[in-house]
């Protein structure tokens, strides 16, 4: 394992990290789930990624579990705030300083930690002001419930935004978590330079395009039964993907892979790390193999003739808008 810098800090984070989305609580049973964990920590990823509203607060309840035990100084522990948990009632969502006080102590209380070491804004508030938003994640640092700020899917002036506030504030907001692959690459036109002057990382979901790019669907092909498309739980992300013209570019990839001796999981996982704005790739596992194999996309350099292969496959299907990158227009969906 490599690890690296997250943002303008001296904090380091492994550049794989464990997620827990759509399987912790919802794919996977839970001895499975302590599977995975354990094997992600045997690979040597340090960093764990998940959310209060996974599973609606189920899945931290079971990385809380999975984790119980380790040195808590060597492992590396995200959450985040934001979405519609428990009941939902209105004070359930939002960056309100009610909600974010109230997320904390009870993702601290099922992680069973004392802190979590980066807690996230999982999407921008519009019906919240940003000045309470950010008063409330300094009162979390200074009380020391977290050690670093981070957000999730905002852009660029959303970002520097932000930024400014934590700097006012006295912490530092130093991580972005976006979508980012091969087929969704919005933050390469903004958000990217944005983080690049601020010195703030990305910690980037859904590399592998919710497995697409791993090459297991075919095109014309029924989806395999026990692949995450076929889960009706979890298959919403995917489905959009899963055309002909997609799926017959995504085959071309397995020879430019196989050049590099990869799987085109560990490519697509490698091709990500290639821009040194990406401190990590969140992967997630249904089993210990999966990540095991996963591990083989750390410290991969791919040549500059392949990545420009890779641009002339995907130009005239992926996403690149920066506008993609959107706030909900309310809190409760």
């Amino acid at each position: 394992m490599k690890y690296r810098y997250l943002g303008n800090s001296g904090f380091k984070v492994s550049e794989l990290v464990y997620g827990n989305w759509l399987t912790h609580a919802t794919q996977i049973e839970n001895d499975a789930a302590y599977a995975t964990v354990k094997a992600a920590l045997e690979g040597g990823i340090t960093s764990f990624d998940t959310a209060d509203v996974y599973a609606n607060q189920a899945a931290e309840v079971v990385l809380g579990e999975a984790l119980k035990g380790e040195r808590r100084e060597g492992i590396e522990v995200f959450t985040k705030v934001y979405w519609p948990v428990a009941e939902k009632l209105p004070n359930d969502t939002g960056l309100s300083r009610k909600h974010i006080m109230e997320s904390i102590n009870g993702s601290l209380k099922r992680l069973q930690l004392d802190y979590v070491d980066l807690y996230q804004a999982h999407r921008y508030d519009v019906e919240t002001p940003l000045e309470e938003t950010m008063q409330a994640f300094a009162d979390i640092v200074r009380q020391g419930k977290a050690l670093y700020i981070g957000v999730s899917e905002w852009n660029a002036e959303q970002i520097r935004a932000g930024h400014k506030l934590a700097k006012e504030l006295g912490f530092q907001l130093i991580s972005s978590q976006p979508q980012y692959s091969m087929l969704w690459r919005v933050i390469e036109a903004e958000v990217i330079p944005a983080c690049e002057e601020l010195g703030v990382s990305q910690i980037v979901w859904s590399p592998m395009a919710q497995g697409v790019l791993t090459g297991k669907y075919l095109p014309g092909q029924p989806v395999p039964a026990n692949s995450r498309a076929a889960n009706e739980k979890v298959n919403g992300f995917i489905q959009k993907l899963l055309t002909d013209d997609v799926l017959t570019r995504v085959q071309q990839l397995k020879p430019m892979a196989e050049e590099l001796g990869l799987t085109m999981a560990q490519f697509s996982l490698a091709w990500v790390l290639q821009n040194k704005n990406v401190a990590s790739a969140i992967v997630g596992a249904t089993t210990p193999e999966q990540i095991t194999s996963n591990l083989g996309a750390v410290g991969v350099e791919i040549p500059k003739e392949i990545m420009k292969k890779v641009d002339e496959l995907f130009a005239p299907i992926a996403v690149t808008d920066p506008s993609e990158t959107k706030a909900p227009e309310t809190r409760l969906v």
